[in-house]
């Protein structure tokens, strides 16, 4: 008697769904290096706490430019403190951290990082790329504006920014220099570098082009 013949199983599409796809890698890999570049660039701690420095502003006009110089010449350590407020309040918070969390996720791999084909199923029910876009736009208004999300990360910014502005503010500029080879910053997240910044749009382009 012969035996049943035996179909062979591609493991490969297997191995590629299970896997984090290239994309997400990518991202996360591009992520990474512009975290360890921005530490590394960063300025002394000693230097930007150095209480021989500090004096009071003689106006406001004084106050503002000290703060565009502390900035251009301390954003690595500002941003870094704003990030440890923004943590801390998060912490504090489990409910908002978990919830943040998994609206973070959602985006992810519902949705940026998510294989467009085969198409999204939950609970039985197969959702399309406009569907699924709906959801998470509707769930992170929600999660933003009527949980505690929002107010908590509200109030960490304006702590943080806080912070940031009395330290430049009071913070004398006159024993700082910029490398020459170093242009002032212009924008809130600046430290990451133009080649960085274009290099995690690279990373997430091909899944959003996918669902264009």
């Amino acid at each position: 008697m012969a035996s049943p013949a035996v179909l062979p199983i591609n493991n490969t599409d297997t191995a590629q769904q299970i896997g984090p796809t290239p994309a997400f890698r990518s991202f996360i890999n591009h992520i990474s290096t512009t975290v360890q570049t921005g530490f590394a660039n960063r300025r002394p701690w000693s230097e930007l706490f150095d209480r021989s420095a500090f004096s009071k502003p003689e106006s406001f006009s004084d106050a503002t430019l000290r703060i565009q110089k502390n900035y251009s010449y301390f954003r690595i350590n500002y941003l870094s403190l704003l990030a440890a407020v923004l943590a801390f309040s998060l912490i504090t918070n489990p409910v908002s951290l978990l919830t943040l969390s998994a609206l973070l996720a959602a985006w992810l791999f519902l949705y940026l990082f998510r294989p467009s084909d085969p198409p999204l199923v939950l609970f039985g029910r197969q959702f399309s790329e406009r569907e699924t876009l709906g959801v998470l736009i509707v769930s992170t208004v929600a999660v933003i504006f009527v949980t505690s999300v929002g107010a908590v990360l509200v109030s960490a910014l304006m702590v943080g920014l806080g912070i940031v502005c009395t330290h430049s503010a009071f913070r004398a500029p006159e024993d700082l220099f910029l490398d020459d080879q170093e242009s002032p910053a212009t924008g809130f997240l600046s430290f990451l570098g133009g080649g960085a910044t274009n290099a995690a749009a690279i990373a997430v382009a091909p899944a959003v082009a996918a669902r264009v």
